[in-house]
């Protein structure tokens, strides 16, 4: 099996800026974050992005066949599986792998870069706890996630957070300025507050800014706001993510072999899977009321808004 890689997502499909792959090439590259082929804005089935006024998905469709391509493996976020579908359509042979850190794929338990960010996000939370306590202040940590708050749930979570606020729980400030005071009573001088970027806000700040004025005025407390921000997309992987792509990779592999396109790789349980594209594209995987990790944080007193 010959594997080429594509530079800069479908921009590169659509310029055919390719590189042939070996042993040698791809050695050394597990530990490495990040995305070693580039990635692009490109959206093929749009007007704008690169060769405006070109019939795009024709384009990339011709040029797979010539380049000789038997299958194009997507790998990428929410975006990517949407496009991946749409090919797949048009009777190209997709396969596709779910990669983001947002967690937000339908159909997948975990996708490849979430964990390494909740890693992150952790340590920094880990940190702000020493600070928090010195200083008894209330800190606000604002991680990614705009419209799911897996990273900063699970982050949140494992780190010790008193307060989580994510997208799809609305708050209430009185509630959370309740929490925390009552924490002080308590004879807990300091609060961990943890907000997913996408929360409600006035629509002027970020939302860690917002959400400690809005603390500080609730309770009296000094407050302050940290933004992690792109340093939750770089560094080393985690075993974890390290473990399930190499999964996930061999999976794929096993399909374009036995010729069965128009799918994405999943996770279930400890299981890897697949699931067919047209059921996943479109469809966002959000935080319920009844996650696990929610319900037991409410038995813990842990606010979620």
């Amino acid at each position: 099996m010959e594997v080429i890689g594509i530079h800069s997502g479908f921009q590169g499909l659509l310029t055919k800026d390719v590189e042939s792959f070996t042993e040698k090439s791809l050695s050394g590259l597990l530990n490495l974050g990040g995305t070693m082929l580039g990635t692009s804005r490109e959206k093929p089935f749009k007007k704008n992005g690169v060769m405006s006024g070109v019939d795009k998905p024709a384009l990339i469709a011709r040029n797979i066949e010539e380049m000789g391509l038997d299958c194009v493996v997507c790998i990428g976020g929410n975006g990517t599986q949407k496009t991946a579908a749409k090919l797949s359509a048009m009777g190209l042979n997709i396969v596709s792998v779910p990669k983001t850190i947002d967690n937000d794929i339908w159909g997948t338990d975990f996708s490849f870069g979430f964990d390494s960010a909740v890693s992150i996000a952790t340590d920094a939370i880990d940190r702000l706890h020493s600070t928090a306590s010195s200083h008894k202040r209330v800190m606000v940590i604002e991680v990614m996630g705009h419209k799911a708050g897996w990273i900063a749930l699970y982050s949140g979570m494992a780190g010790g957070g008193d307060v989580i606020l994510i997208p799809e729980i609305p708050y209430n400030i009185h509630r959370i300025g309740e929490t925390i005071l009552n924490r002080l009573k308590k004879g807990k001088p300091y609060s961990i507050v943890v907000v997913a970027e996408g929360i409600q806000t006035d629509g002027r700040k970020r939302a860690a800014e917002y959400i400690a004025q809005e603390i500080e005025y609730e309770t009296g407390i000094e407050t302050r706001e940290t933004v992690l921000g792109y340093i939750q997309r770089g560094g080393s992987p985690t075993p974890f993510d390290r473990n399930l792509s190499t999964r996930m990779g061999g999976h794929a592999t096993e399909l374009i072999a036995n010729g069965q396109f128009g799918r994405m790789i999943t996770l279930k349980g400890n299981e890897i899977a697949s699931a067919p594209l047209e059921e996943i594209a479109g469809k966002l995987k959000l935080v319920t009321e009844d996650n696990d990790l929610v319900v037991q944080g409410r038995r813990m007193g842990i606010c979620f808004g």
